[in-house]
């Protein structure tokens, strides 16, 4: 019997689990949102919450705990500088898991893993980009225009 384990196995060795977890959280923190089992996704969203208490100290000891659980420098970067800053205010439940219905090949409960608060640099890289697309189109009308005037003026 499994009396008080918390830990499931999903049929893999411990380095082959663990490997999983954190390729899982680091993804998450990358993308902002994963789809995956929905076993899988609750133990990742108790790995994800435990690493964004310990980013939320902000030292130099739990930046090199989180490099050491993550797979990423880049992970380690994004959840330092986007992800802990948006959470700023929470205590806890950083995340939350929508079931999205079962996997046609094999009848698996299948959900999205992703984070309550969009983390701050995704809103901001999402804005720039909005911004450069409108600034391109912008910055060639003025070229246009005078082309505009001067086959006016050559037609009259």
């Amino acid at each position: 019997m499994r009396h008080q384990r918390i830990v499931k196995k999903f049929g893999r060795s411990t380095s082959h689990r663990k490997a999983l977890m954190s390729s899982l959280v680091t993804n998450l923190i990358l993308q902002s949102s994963i789809k995956t089992s929905l076993a899988k996704a609750k133990q990742a969203c108790k790995d994800a919450e435990k690493i964004v208490t310990l980013a939320r100290k902000g030292t130099l000891a739990s930046r090199r705990l989180a490099a050491s659980r993550l797979q990423s420098p880049a992970a380690v970067q994004a959840l330092f500088d986007s992800v802990v800053p948006s959470m700023d205010g929470r205590k806890g439940g950083y995340t939350r898991i929508l079931k999205l219905g079962t996997r046609r090949g094999d009848g698996s409960e299948m959900c999205l893993l992703q984070w309550v608060v969009l983390p701050v640099k995704a809103v901001a890289e999402t804005a720039p980009a909005a911004a450069a697309t409108e600034a391109a189109p912008a910055a060639e009308a003025p070229a246009k225009k005078p082309a505009a005037k001067k086959k006016a003026a050559a037609k009259a």
